[in-house]
């Protein structure tokens, strides 16, 4: 895989948090704990650009009633069986 460098500006605070983290074994080091926040943020908006197709999709073909109903049923009975 290649990289690249790249300089960023962090207010003192957020920096702050970050190298506390790190303290904690969190991350190894700051570079690290950047590229994991940047992973995060890259699979929060791949998993939105999923919602909102599916959401598209049952605008444009909304579930029968039957199907609803079936969805609801489903649900509770997966908290049904919870172990809480």
């Amino acid at each position: 895989m290649t990289t690249e460098q790249v300089a960023v500006r962090v207010p003192s605070a957020l920096l702050a948090e970050v190298d506390e983290m790190i303290a904690r074994g969190r991350y190894p080091s700051r570079a690290a704990a950047v590229r994991a926040g940047l992973e995060t943020l890259a699979e929060l908006e791949r998993r939105s650009a999923i919602d909102r197709a599916l959401l598209e999709g049952y605008r444009r073909i909304p579930p029968t009633a039957s199907e609803a109903q079936a969805a609801i049923a489903s649900l509770r009975d997966a908290i049904t069986e919870e172990p809480w």
